[in-house]
């Protein structure tokens, strides 16, 4: 339930201070940023729409018009007694995308001639100072000296990975020479 003094309280007339209140005329700011672009509302270079109507702003004597940012996309529109500002956007024509140079096409390096070939009866070593392994094993496919090929080393595991030394010679990667 509403208590009387409530009720009273909502429907009183408001204060003369409240009534005096005003507020900006969002037409008056639709032909300010006409004046200031040059072009109206929904030309290119002009406003995109007009301001919303519904916007309550603080009744401004001398809003200030101004571009935002250096593409010109937006006037901002600001009023410094009492404070606010809005954007406004612009209808732009659209920019050209800046052209890319192509890149030159970049030649393949010539393929180095295989060391190891597939098939090849390979020894894989591994060693440091004090002490050295070795394993026979055949090659899986091609690879230049540096590169990498599967080694098959026992039928019934899968090959490891090794990398070319020279013909007939590989090593587990990480192992130095």
């Amino acid at each position: 339930m509403i208590r009387p003094l409530i009720l009273a309280a909502l429907l009183a007339p408001l204060p003369a201070a409240a009534q005096a209140i005003r507020f900006q005329d969002t037409t008056a700011i639709d032909v300010a940023v006409a004046a200031f672009t040059g072009h109206a509302v929904g030309e290119e270079g002009g406003a995109r729409a007009a301001v919303d109507k519904r916007l309550k702003l603080a009744a401004c004597p001398l809003p200030k018009l101004d571009w935002r940012g250096s593409y010109q996309d937006s006037v901002v529109v600001t009023c410094d007694s009492p404070t606010w500002r809005i954007y406004v956007p612009v209808m732009t024509p659209p920019r050209p995308r800046p052209v890319v140079a192509a890149a030159a096409p970049i030649a393949p390096a010539p393929k180095a001639e295989p060391v190891i070939r597939r098939g090849d009866a390979v020894t894989l070593e591994v060693g440091a100072p004090g002490f050295s392994i070795t394993r026979d094993g055949v090659a899986m496919g091609d690879a230049p000296a540096g590169g990498r090929v599967a080694i098959k080393v026992d039928p019934a595991k899968p090959p490891v990975q090794a990398v070319a030394v020279e013909a007939g010679r590989a090593t587990l990667p990480g192992w130095a020479q």
